[in-house]
């Protein structure tokens, strides 16, 4: 019985957060509310920046024709508008490995000079408001997107978390894959390989 135990643990360990949810998850993502004051007061002090306007037109092969509302309040996305060079990083602060890599998303963020967009989207979580002290504590400054009833799933094929999209410059989606990154130069290597550019170590 030991054994088999160990083997269900080894299986948890090694999938990531594949089948995990939200403990204070109802189901019921409709319900939650991602901007009230109390958070557009937490994502101020965390710095976190405004969601920007997209294009007014989607592209064949681009992301879904969803639009997302902005976590801790400002204009709701048209996730189909969005143009790259881009990464879409999909987490969640109740995900071990993605509270570990958020960081390595704001260097992607910050060394990329505007070369490289970077934009979180808050999947399948009912607290938006840890989600916000997630940022904050990792130092997160790029715009946020939340998405608590998981309307990606389906079009993203969303399987465990974390999840990369990577946009290219026309707006298409070039690959979505969902892994971990042990450091920064392990996700700068793979946007570099995947985009097509090169970025500063």
């Amino acid at each position: 019985m030991r054994r088999l135990a160990a083997v269900v643990l080894a299986c948890l360990v090694l999938s990531g957060c594949a089948g995990q949810h939200d403990p204070g998850s109802s189901g019921q993502g409709a319900s939650v509310d991602v901007d009230t004051p109390a958070l557009r007061a937490a994502k101020a002090e965390a710095g976190v920046e405004p969601c920007r306007a997209t294009a007014t037109t989607g592209v064949t092969g681009g992301l879904p024709d969803v639009t997302l509302p902005c976590l801790g309040g400002g204009p709701a996305v048209d996730l189909q508008g969005l143009r790259g060079p881009m990464v879409v990083n999909l987490f969640a602060q109740w995900c071990g490995p993605c509270r570990h890599e958020l960081p390595y998303y704001q260097q992607l963020h910050r060394a990329s000079g505007g070369r490289v967009e970077v934009v979180g989207v808050d999947y399948l979580d009912t607290q938006p408001g840890r989600a916000l002290q997630l940022a904050a504590r990792s130092g997160v400054t790029f715009p946020l997107l939340a998405d608590p009833d998981g309307r990606l799933r389906r079009d993203l094929k969303v399987r465990a978390l974390p999840g990369i999209v990577f946009v290219d410059a026309a707006g298409k989606v070039s690959r979505v894959e969902f892994r971990s990154f042990g450091s920064y130069a392990e996700l700068r290597d793979l946007v570099e390989q995947r985009l097509d550019l090169t970025l500063p170590a």
